[in-house]
């Protein structure tokens, strides 16, 4: 089958955008963060004349708070995100549903548990907030290193890959979030994160028709290139210790099964050498391989 240029690609990509963009509105919640946050739980910092956050007021466990603090950091890094992928979708275009639509609805997950973590002082929110500058400024693929040779189908495939870990990993944090504010809360954003995730998806099952070639070989780099959430959090390693069984190879192989199943990978025909070898490579890591 002939490879589309990049142009190509996106035109015919742009084909599927009204259908996709519609199937996610149908299936997307729509939610205020403020709603959700446990208002009554807060009290004023020493600024406005309260007490500053001490050490034992924390209200998570352990795990708990390792587990809010590594996917809020995620979440905050959604800038480099946006940036990545308005790379190839530029937002001032028809694309702008795309870009649009997933930025607003990711970015409410970061202010709904950024304001929780203060209110219910789950942590210390200075610790956080200086985290947070740390990481942001580090970024996600925010050098020329880490976004050479990213397609617009390595974009997708990376964030089809990241929503569903996103979903997973907050699955396991549900287990150890003894607040039923805090679960709420988590359950509104995995929902979210499936949305999304399937939507990312759609948009590579369209890849598949337009280019199969290119998109069994992006899907095949972003499973390769896993990064299990908080794995790159500076200074993390004590935290991480209590969440290093939130993923695993088991996660990452039903990741790859699920990719595999919405591709119908197993059935797609004509492949190059090196596409088959992508495929038999995604299939192993389906597996478990």
């Amino acid at each position: 089958m002939p490879v589309l240029s990049e142009d190509e690609l996106i035109t015919a990509l742009e084909k599927a955008l009204p259908e996709i963009a519609e199937e996610h509105a149908e299936a997307a919640l729509h939610w205020n963060p403020g709603d959700w946050v446990p208002w009554d739980k807060g009290r004023n910092f020493a600024f406005l004349g309260g007490e500053d956050f001490e050490p034992g007021q924390e209200t998570l466990s352990p795990t708990a708070a390792a587990g809010l603090l590594a996917l809020l950091l995620t979440k905050d890094n959604l800038p480099s995100i946006h940036r990545v992928l308005s790379i190839h979708f530029p937002p001032f275009s028809d694309w702008r549903q795309l870009i649009g639509v997933w930025t607003a609805e990711d970015n409410r997950h970061s202010i709904v548990l950024r304001d929780y973590l203060v209110v219910t002082r789950a942590m210390d929110p200075v610790d956080a907030e200086n985290r947070r500058r740390i990481h942001v400024v580090a970024g996600w693929k925010q050098t020329p290193e880490g976004i050479e040779g990213l397609g617009p189908l390595d974009v997708l495939a990376i964030l089809a890959v990241h929503e569903n870990q996103c979903a997973h990993f907050i699955t396991n944090l549900i287990e150890y979030a003894e607040d039923p504010d805090l679960v709420t809360i988590l359950e509104k954003i995995r929902t979210d994160d499936a949305a999304q995730a399937a939507m990312f998806q759609a948009y590579l099952m369209a890849g598949a028709v337009a280019d199969q070639e290119a998109t069994v070989l992006a899907v095949d780099r972003a499973l390769a290139g896993i990064e299990h959430i908080g794995s790159d959090i500076a200074d993390f390693d004590a935290q991480r210790e209590y969440i290093s069984d939130f993923e695993d190879v088991a996660s990452d192989a039903a990741i790859a099964a699920k990719l595999a199943q919405e591709l119908k990978l197993e059935s797609l025909q004509s492949l190059s050498d090196e596409a088959q070898a992508a495929r038999a490579r995604i299939l192993e890591r389906a597996a478990g391989h």
